[in-house]
């Protein structure tokens, strides 16, 4: 419930950064399932974390990511720590299950929609803000 309120009542107000809100939830959620699954099973907290590790590979190794493919990745990778460190079927799947339904209620278009990421290279560096707007209005034939 924390969570919820840094992300919906400081976080997206000041920020409005929608694609944000995923990656945070996700992020919160994952490592609470993992946590909860680690405090009930034998395996070394500390494998669980080397694990986590991975994401930040996954992030710096490959093509560049954005935050919903992150939050997947993340949870692809709690997941498999969740059926790998054997925790009980019975304490396991319902923490599977949260995370897979906070991405499905998460990643819809009424929470992540509308947001859009381009990308564009200009020849010559502009710090005038009000000049980078003409100038990316001009080539993109829109308003910015």
């Amino acid at each position: 419930m924390v969570i919820c309120l840094l992300v919906f009542g400081v976080h997206l107000p000041r920020h409005h950064r929608r694609d944000m809100v995923v990656s945070y939830l996700t992020v919160s959620i994952g490592v609470l399932a993992v946590a909860v699954a680690l405090s009930i099973s034998a395996t070394a907290a500390g494998l669980g974390m080397g694990l986590f590790g991975v994401l930040s590979i996954i992030r710096l190794r490959s093509e560049e990511l954005g935050q919903i493919e992150t939050a997947y990745c993340f949870s692809a990778l709690a997941l498999g720590l969740l059926g790998g460190v054997g925790v009980p079927l019975l304490r396991g799947a319902p923490l599977m299950a949260a995370l897979v339904l906070v991405m499905a209620v998460l990643d819809t278009r009424r929470v992540a929609g509308g947001v859009s990421r381009q990308v564009a290279m200009l020849d010559r560096a502009i710090a005038d803000e009000a000049e980078l707007r003409d100038v990316l209005g001009v080539r993109r034939g829109v308003r910015v």
